[in-house]
């Protein structure tokens, strides 16, 4: 072989992709996670995960704890790799897995952290879900003009979502419409609020139970803190209403200003985020 041969070496792939933690261990649900918001892969690359969160990200339990820990999130950015390297093979280790007996009848929540963060990959989970009746898959997602675009119009038959508030698309939700959970800073305060219930008792009452789904607050006292008994429903409209604020008096400052910068590719404004967010 000549000595200036290029030998392509191909990352190793995760042996497993579905996992479960002690919590959808005991409903019996196996998930798939991707890292939380954004991550920095080993070559250097920046992927944003969820392109639509907000206010979440400041109460995210997937950046805190466990998930934090070096093997996790270096099992969670493998999966993030297999998916943008090898969109294909990833589709089709998925189906292949999924098609083992003991999962038959089964629930798999998608996305235990991270989002339907391109319209490839949202689509590559339809053709898995096609192929996979026998599994009922499930979701929250923040990707609301992804999902109304994409999904709604002929979503698969074993497919469940909820729109979660807290992100920049929530004003495209329909609340009396669509199915939707917003998080509460305790138990107290789902009880009070009328027409919505709580999930805490099971995951799945996020899609099998009634629309508007409750979720209380992780007791981690900083993010308490931050929510400031508020919903994060109202947090999020509070960021939004300061965020027009701040964008009509910069247009009342500077009109027409000939040396403003331009709006910038499409994902550029993604990938400085990555970059911020990334550890």
């Amino acid at each position: 072989m000549s000595s200036s041969a290029h030998v392509t070496t191909i990352p190793a792939r995760p042996a497993r992709l579905l996992t479960q933690n002690r919590e959808m261990r005991a409903i019996g649900v196996w998930n798939w996670t991707l890292p939380a918001l954004a991550a920095r892969l080993p070559d250097g690359r920046t992927q944003v995960t969820c392109p639509a969160a907000s206010a979440c990200t400041r109460i995210c339990y997937a950046r805190n704890g466990t998930y934090l820990f070096p093997a996790v999130k270096a099992k969670h950015t493998a999966n993030l790799a297999y998916v943008l390297d090898d969109l294909p093979g990833w589709t089709e280790a998925m189906i292949r897995e999924l098609s083992a007996p003991r999962l038959a009848g089964k629930f798999v929540r998608v996305h235990d952290a991270g989002d339907f963060f391109s319209d490839a990959y949202t689509l590559a989970w339809c053709r898995v879900m096609h192929a996979c009746p026998q599994v009922t898959f499930y979701a929250y997602t923040k990707e609301v003009r992804r999902f109304k675009r994409l999904i709604e119009p002929d979503p698969p038959e074993n497919f469940l979502w909820v729109y979660s508030y807290g992100g920049k698309e929530d004003t495209e939700i329909d609340p009396d419409r669509d199915r939707v959970a917003d998080v509460f800073p305790d138990e107290d305060a789902i009880t009070e609020a009328p027409g919505w219930s709580s999930q805490e008792a099971s995951d799945l009452l996020a899609v099998l139970g009634p629309r508007l789904v409750g979720v209380p607050a992780n007791r981690i006292p900083q993010f308490l803190k931050r929510m400031g008994g508020r919903r994060l429903s109202e947090w999020q409209a509070e960021i939004d209403a300061e965020r027009t604020r701040k964008r009509r008096r910069h247009l009342r400052l500077v009109p027409n200003d000939p040396s403003a910068p331009t709006s910038m590719p499409e994902g550029q404004s993604s990938a400085d985020d990555a970059e911020r967010h990334a550890a």
